[in-house]
């Protein structure tokens, strides 16, 4: 009967009583989910850095900005002429076309908690990319010896 607790360990498997088409196959499956986290990492980071950005630019504001003439980011290439009507309302843009608007401390807030958790998710990933690297070095070992055993055995072959 199936435990029914949350605490099992997974399945272990002893990486020596593997054939080397295995081995590889588990390589191969290993290097694309390392590609798949550095590509996620790379994609948090810019998100990370644009929260910081946007938080960044909301610690600038001056008082006596108001009235005075900026460009207005349209997309990422393209700006329109605007003025700063309002130095202490802000319309945030949250995702999947929602936005909010909040005042100065509250977007400054908003922008510093968003660093925090994707910063958080970063570390989190991290530490699935080391596992699964020391995993990849712990099977290209395995597959270096397996290797050298039967590059080993072929040549007291020919030599008998």
């Amino acid at each position: 009967m199936a435990s029914t607790s949350g605490t099992e360990m997974p399945e272990q498997i002893d990486l020596s009583k593997l054939s080397l088409e295995q081995l590889f196959q588990i390589k191969q499956e290993l290097e694309q989910e390392f590609s798949g986290i550095q590509e996620s990492l790379q994609t948090l980071y810019n998100c990370k850095a644009k929260y910081a950005s946007s938080k960044e630019a909301l610690e600038a504001f001056q008082p006596e900005w108001e009235n005075r003439q900026i460009l207005v980011p349209l997309t990422s290439s393209m700006y329109v002429p605007g003025r700063i009507k309002d130095l202490d309302n802000f319309v945030l843009d949250i995702g999947t076309g929602y936005y909010v608007e909040k005042n100065l401390n509250d977007s400054k807030d908003y922008f510093k908690r968003r660093v925090d958790y994707v910063q958080e998710q970063i570390e989190k990933i991290e530490k699935i990319q080391v596992q699964k690297n020391r995993f990849l070095n712990a099977i290209v070992g395995v597959i270096e010896m397996k290797q050298l055993a039967v590059a080993k055995q072929l040549q007291q072959q020919q030599n008998a």
